[in-house]
């Protein structure tokens, strides 16, 4: 059962990682340092003399040696290099107790798991509303949207909350209350313009308002918080169960936003979903990587009880739909989790070729007076 090898793959901007065991057995992992994924492979591939010739069935073990490594560093090239081995190792014992993953994580608390659309963008109230609409018609529930024009650092700050509220409302009145709309801000708000929007929009009910301010200060979230009526959903950028523990005693959000390529992989989100669980708060992971980090997602999402709503990126287009042999099946808004063991999805190697890779490249805007904006 000892792990031979460890390779890495970077397809576009996707990062994947695979472990083989000395029985042939592959598992694929993915990790999501989008920005920076050959530093993210560096580590992976940093860790190859620690973990080849260890016992692939010690996940925990694994998960911790890999933490502590090198004297307890941190960061997201860290934090993500662990969560693409994480998963591919969770991967690899499915497949040789064959059975899912899910399975192996307790079965299944629900059948199905609620997507929640994004993408959603346009320039004016009645595009924004038109959008989401359609998607509505699709048979989604539940949307997520940024309410702020492209150009939005060019604003000023009554214009930039005006037309962004009117965005909200345009929105809510064309699906109606049967429909969810989360909003997210990309933490592109200062504290103070976070809280005058968040009240301005209160009577819209989003269903929660996501990274209002860069994620710099877990106290800032929480003062935040204690100003506003509106649930947050704070994590994406956050690893490990210590930082989302911070989160739930100080904000005390409505959503954490954990990355499963990013927080821990599966042993790092089970556990934060179990943290959210005792909270009363509820999981709505951050995911736009490829179908190995939805299938992971789906892994915890169906054995989870705090699992509310799943992130949805169109996996029938290349390159995430020439990744792997198949995606976990969204049907009317809805995933179903795969029978198959493991992941339920296979590597397809050729993707490689197909899809060379392509370095990020999401500068900041710039003010008018040449300073870099939020981001």
């Amino acid at each position: 059962m000892k792990i031979a090898n460890i390779e890495t793959f970077l397809v576009s901007n996707f990062l994947i990682v695979r472990i083989t065991d000395e029985n042939g057995i592959q598992g694929v992992g993915e990790s999501c340092y989008w920005s920076y994924p050959k530093s993210a492979e560096e580590t992976i591939l940093g860790f190859k003399d620690t973990l080849i010739g260890i016992d692939s069935r010690n996940i925990e073990h694994i998960w911790n040696l890999l933490w502590r490594n090198n004297s307890s560093f941190r960061g997201n090239s860290l934090s993500s290099a662990i969560s693409a081995i994480d998963i591919a190792l969770w991967d690899i014992k499915g497949k040789r107790l064959n059975a899912p993953i899910w399975d192996l994580l307790g079965g299944k608390v629900r059948n199905k798991v609620r997507a929640i659309a994004q993408g959603v963008n346009g320039k004016t109230p009645e595009e924004f509303a038109e959008k989401v609409n359609s998607l509505k018609e699709k048979g989604f529930t539940a949307v997520k949207f940024t309410p702020m024009p492209s150009d939005w650092p060019k604003y000023t700050y009554s214009k930039l909350m005006d037309v962004s509220a009117n965005i909200v409302k345009a929105v809510r009145n064309k699906v109606g209350v049967d429909f969810d709309i989360a909003i997210e801000i990309h933490r592109n708000m200062r504290p103070h313009e976070a809280i005058v929007f968040c009240n301005e929009i209160e009577k819209y009910k989003p269903y929660f308002v996501e990274d209002p301010i860069v994620p710099d200060s877990v106290l800032s979230m929480s003062n935040l918080s204690s100003k506003i009526n509106l649930p947050l959903a704070v994590g994406e950028r956050n690893a490990g169960i210590w930082e989302f523990k911070e989160y739930a005693e100080l904000v005390n959000p409505g959503f954490f936003k954990p990355d499963i390529a990013v927080a821990g992989g599966i042993t790092g989100v089970k556990k934060i979903s179990d943290i959210a669980q005792a909270h009363h708060i509820k999981i709505c992971p951050h995911n736009f990587q490829s179908p190995i980090a939805t299938a992971a997602c789906i892994s915890v999402a169906v054995s989870s009880h705090a699992w509310d709503v799943q992130e949805s990126v169109d996996e029938d287009l290349s390159p995430r739909r020439d990744i792997t042999d198949q995606v976990i099946k969204l049907k009317d808004g809805w995933y179903y989790p795969s029978e198959k063991p493991g992941l339920g999805v296979n590597f397809n190697e050729g993707s490689v070729k197909k899809h060379p890779f392509i370095q990020a490249n999401s500068p900041p805007e710039i003010k008018d007076d040449g300073s870099v904006a939020l981001n």
